[in-house]
């Protein structure tokens, strides 16, 4: 009986069972449904859209650069086509044992494995990657004999920076190289990290650096499909990159190469402008360096050797390095005195040979003294009384002010990143120069070493070159500037940089003649005679010596007894012709002794060829240091009372 009624149950259990399997079933098929519903109607698009880039890939493709030009059109900057040998990772059998085997038939150093690594890491799989640039014409022959062995691997056609004229003012143009973590940061910060894609090279220094947005044009791309494995299939479209605006720039390199064969190898610098407009037509830093090594990645030894040189030739001594300008600022000082009403031109001193200062005596540089000195004569002798009295009657402040308004002790905003401000000395300067309260206070006795351009200032050849042009052009202040104009190489269009006037320095005309004048008879009677002698044209200048370094005990200076690094710096400073300038020039040489000896030797020669068309034969040579040059020993008074 018990048996018959458990078969009785079997049957209806049994239909239990396959009810709810059968509800368990339509409740999955449900919730496949529900997501696939989900998946195809509701996020259709964003995976389409997933599905669609996973498929198609974008290839950057790089512009060419923007060339240099100087103002004749003389190529200081311009891109070449070299052959590189280049391998697409997707399309290789292996990735070691082809670059092993590439090495048989063609060099690859350590450093081409390391950077083929780099670049891998920061490459997509279908992308080809050079493993060596610049190959030769027999390295070509000997990879295309045997490329068969080597599926993935091609010699392509890339272009590559050259400056064709070397050292020739590497300073003013710079040089582009490799992409670094800082360069990223700041392309990122910039907002054009989508146009970098693909670009290896950024300018560094120089006009390649401050205009690089324009130099470097815009990145083209293509649409690559690509299958599963990352191997490109096709091109599904192509947009072709823009290539960088041409510069054409107002540097003469004719003029460039007097000047910087006048240094003769000599440390210094040099600056020289177009006082109507700030065009830039010399900028030397001597020694220089060849910005061709950097293009591709210096190699050590070259960066050991430019980086450890006790002549620093990396740096850009025209717009960073500034040292007291000595004489050549007493041109300056008395413009001051009378656009500021503190001496008449026909005011005189009598000069004894020394001005006295509460305990202590500053030395003339003539024993005895000048006698009865004006204006006038105190420029063509460089008297250095004449000055110690006009300091202490114009006081630090009033200096400050009109030496400020002359541009001296700020960036000039010359087109080219890495200018220094220089050192415009003042009380408030000074205060928060220095944190000790007992070397904050200003002493009346440094105001009188101010006035012969020692003390405290510091100025560079670019400072002292647009000071004295903003004075020939009665006042007017232009902008120094590198670049002419700006071509678009694709529509032709030209952009003209106009001169920027940066504001009109209240300068009376009459008074800008009298320092005029009294500068062409430095060149006719004075400390730049000798330099000038036989010159075919009139032309205005100021002769200028800096100490380096202190005497002590009364000791008397004398050059061929001291290092040559420890000899005075020689400057100058000029503009021509006297009745129109056309050309300013500011000189420095490093540890060149008198401003005469050295350094006005050379903007005779830079005059020369540009006033006459005369090419000089070799570099400036020295002359004799005239009388009223300047003497160190009397200089170096003052330089021990202002400290």
């Amino acid at each position: 009986m018990g048996d018959f009624h458990h078969n009785e149950q079997e049957p209806e259990r049994f239909r239990r069972r396959t009810l709810l399997a059968g509800m368990l079933v339509l409740l999955a098929f449900l919730i496949l449904f529900g997501r696939f519903f989900y998946l195809q109607i509701i996020q259709h698009e964003y995976y389409a859209t997933r599905a669609e880039s996973n498929r198609i890939s974008l290839v950057p493709i790089m512009p060419n650069r923007g060339n240099i030009v100087d103002r004749n059109g003389v190529i200081m900057a311009r891109n070449y086509s070299a052959f590189t040998l280049e391998i697409t990772p997707s399309k290789t059998l292996g990735l070691e044992e082809t670059i092993d085997g590439l090495s048989e038939i063609i060099e690859i150093q350590l450093k081409d494995r390391r950077r083929f690594k780099r670049l891998l890491e920061e490459s997509k799989n279908f992308e080809s990657i050079p493993i060596r640039t610049r190959l030769t014409d027999a390295e070509v022959a000997r990879f295309a004999a045997q490329r068969f062995r080597f599926p993935g691997v091609e010699v392509k056609a890339r272009l590559f920076r050259q400056y064709p004229e070397g050292t020739l003012a590497a300073h003013a143009i710079g040089y582009i190289s490799r992409i670094n973590t800082k360069d990223a940061e700041m392309i990122e910060a910039s907002g054009h990290t989508a146009n970098y894609k693909g670009t290896e090279h950024i300018g560094k220094v120089g006009l390649e650096a401050h205009y690089e947005f324009e130099l470097h044009g815009t990145a083209g791309h293509e649409q690559v499909e690509v299958d599963a494995g990352g191997r490109a299939v096709r091109v599904l479209s192509h947009t072709a990159p823009i290539p960088g605006n041409n510069l054409t720039l107002t540097l003469d390199t004719k003029l460039q190469a007097v000047a910087e064969q006048a240094f003769g190898g000599r440390r210094g610098s040099l600056t020289a402008i177009d006082p109507s407009n700030g065009a830039v037509l010399g900028l030397v830093s001597s020694p220089a360096f060849d910005p061709n090594l950097f293009v591709d990645g210096i190699r050590f030894d070259d960066w050991d050797e430019l980086n450890n040189s006790p002549d620093k030739p990396m740096l850009n001594r025209a717009i960073y390095s500034t040292n007291p300008p000595g004489s050549t600022f007493k041109p300056l000082m008395a413009l001051g005195a009378l656009t500021t009403g503190k001496r008449a031109a026909n005011q005189a001193i009598a000069d004894p040979g020394f001005f006295n200062f509460g305990n202590r005596r500053f030395m003339d540089d003539k024993v005895g003294g000048h006698g009865s000195v004006d204006m006038h004569k105190s420029i063509v002798v460089s008297c250095n009384t004449y000055y110690y009295v006009l300091a202490n009657d114009m006081g630090i402040e009033n200096i400050a002010r009109f030496m400020g308004d002359l541009g001296l002790g700020r960036r000039t905003e010359i087109d080219i990143p890495g200018e220094a401000t220089g050192i415009l000395p003042s009380a408030a300067w000074k205060q928060q120069r220095f944190k000790k309260r007992e070397q904050q206070k200003w002493y009346a006795g440094e105001t009188i070493s101010v006035g012969i351009g020692q003390g405290y200032n510091a100025y560079s050849t670019l400072h002292m070159a647009h000071a004295l042009a903003n004075i020939v052009n009665y006042g007017q202040v232009f902008r120094p500037h590198l670049v002419h104009t700006i071509t678009n190489p694709t529509t032709g269009e030209i952009r003209v940089v106009e001169p920027q006037p940066i504001r009109q320095i209240p300068l009376k005309p009459e008074h800008v003649e009298v320092i005029k004048r009294a500068m062409a008879g430095v060149v006719k009677e004075g400390t730049g005679s000798r330099a000038f002698a036989g010159a075919a044209y009139e032309s205005g200048g100021k002769t200028g010596t800096a100490q380096v370094f202190g005497l002590k005990g009364g000791q008397k200076y004398v050059a061929g007894r001291v290092g040559e690094r420890l000899r005075d710096h020689s400057w100058y400073i000029a503009f021509a012709p006297v009745d129109k300038p056309r050309l300013v020039v500011a000189v420095m040489v490093e540890n060149g002794g008198f401003g005469a000896q050295s350094a006005a030797p050379i903007v005779r020669q830079v005059f020369d060829y540009y006033l006459t068309g005369k090419l000089p034969g070799g570099p400036a040579p020295e002359v004799d240091a005239p009388e009223g040059d300047g003497n160190t020993e009397l200089l170096e008074e003052a330089h021990d009372e202002a400290h």
